[in-house]
């Protein structure tokens, strides 16, 4: 498999497998002196989560990433404070699988020759033959985004230090569709839903809160305390705080589930969502990230436009469209309605519009950055599929017995922050690399 590596300046490669012991993130880039925890991590990662609630998959995995190196792990010399940053080596990030238990392998084995339609497994017996890792779709899991979004944490919050927001947020779900708000106040909403589901969260509270999991334990420390978390994963997550959903949008102004700015949106989405799923189906829908505070003329022409790489997002499995800006809507526009007019006020340039979505001619403009992705439904669903037996090449049936989600955008949004935050690194190092090398009149 040759395509798990994303990067030229900041390298991700990804690892690992729905079923198999875990997955690993490896980064190569990260500059030294960065302090960047297990808990920061982990609060991107269970927002991506599965077993939270009626709009996710019921699989119990925490997520729980263990950074194996690239951090100092003591102060390499008095007066130095630097133990638990980053020390310029490449940063691996391990994330145990934990609930992997047999009955759940028995229900993949007693299937997996009938592949799942609108999933990939039957190209990838085609391309891997009978050693391909279909429990659980191994690779071509959704399982697997869990490393983007472990990555993602990291590049957010080198952008962060550099003035670079990236967010992103359910626009649209089982064709419920989100009214339109001011981006202050979205990206306001997003971060309140984080802080949200953090406080809630009963794994964060039992491993950083109560002290279980800390910098100074050892990685066989934090594998003892991981083999006690999957013990008693149950009894933990019983003891959580009730998120009582008419309370937290009165509270906070958001559902705690679905991350939707507009929260009456977001409990339509809710609602229609499972009307869906209890017919035995799935829906879809569209995410929308936003980044600010990106520099003009940010990306590489020609081969590694901005606009371009972030075509790159097509590789998270679920998304089968990307927009930028007006996106499709420009097929219908003249030239005088899409193009975004500019006037200087103050000395300061501006624009009328955001036809462009923050991109022109593959460079950032300094307006904001708006992408759309188009979010498939779920492929597993409880009806009945036709299908074939992938090994006699005979026609079949499928009734989906596995855990599944009976939407993914409710969980998709974070992988699709994450990656974009992956792309706009790699390209702003890129861009501060070409500046520093400026001549100007000098040879």
């Amino acid at each position: 498999m040759l395509g798990c590596t994303y990067g030229t300046m900041f390298q991700t490669t990804v690892a690992g497998g729905s079923y198999q012991e875990g997955l690993t993130v490896h980064l190569q880039g990260v500059p030294p002196g960065l302090y960047v925890t297990e808990a920061e991590i982990y609060a991107a990662l269970l927002t991506r989560k599965p077993g939270q609630s009626e709009l996710a998959s019921p699989r119990r995995e925490p997520d729980v990433p263990i950074i194996y190196s690239g951090v100092n792990a003591a102060d390499t010399m008095p007066g130095f404070s630097n133990k638990g940053y980053t020390n310029g080596t490449p940063m691996v990030i391990l994330i145990p699988n934990l609930d992997r238990h047999f009955e759940h392998i028995e229900q993949y084995q007693s299937t997996n020759r009938t592949p799942r339609p609108g999933h990939a497994s039957y190209a990838s017996y085609l391309k891997y033959g009978e050693w391909d890792d279909s429990i659980g779709a191994g690779f071509f899991s959704g399982r697997y985004t869990s490393t983007i979004v472990a990555a993602g944490a990291v590049a957010r919050h080198i952008l962060k230090r550099h003035g670079i927001e990236v967010f992103a947020y359910v626009k649209e779900a089982a064709g419920v569709k989100a009214g339109e708000l001011p981006l202050n106040a979205a990206r306001a909403l997003v971060d309140k839903f984080r802080e949200v589901r953090r406080d809630y969260d009963p794994i964060y509270n039992w491993l950083f809160n109560e002290g279980r999991f800390t910098e100074d334990m050892r990685f066989l420390q934090k594998a003892a305390v991981l083999a006690e978390l999957e013990r008693d994963l149950i009894k933990i997550q019983s003891g959580a705080r009730i998120m009582d959903a008419e309370e937290i949008r009165k509270e906070h102004g958001i559902h705690p589930t679905m991350n939707c700015p507009d929260v009456d949106a977001a409990f339509a989405m809710e609602k229609r969502i499972l009307e869906i799923r209890d017919e035995g189906d799935s829906s879809g829908g569209l995410v929308e990230v936003v980044a600010t505070g990106l520099p003009v003329g940010l990306g590489e022409p020609v081969f590694r436009k901005l606009d371009g790489e972030l075509g790159r997002l097509m590789s998270i499995g679920t998304i089968k469209a990307v927009e930028i800006g007006a996106g499709y809507a420009v097929k219908d526009m003249r030239g005088s309605e899409d193009n975004d007019q500019i006037r200087a006020k103050d000395g300061r340039v501006y624009f009328e519009s955001n036809n462009a979505g923050g991109v022109t001619g593959g460079l950032a403009t300094a307006q904001p950055l708006i992408v759309r992705l188009a979010v498939k439904p779920t492929p597993t669903i409880a009806k009945d599929q036709r299908t074939i037996d992938k090994v006699s090449v005979e026609n079949a049936e499928l009734s989906a017995v596995t855990r599944r989600d009976p939407t993914i955008v409710a969980r998709v949004w974070p992988v699709a922050e994450a990656f974009t935050a992956l792309i706009l690194l790699d390209l702003y190092m890129q861009h501060l690399g070409y500046r520093a090398m400026w001549c100007g009149d000098k040879v």
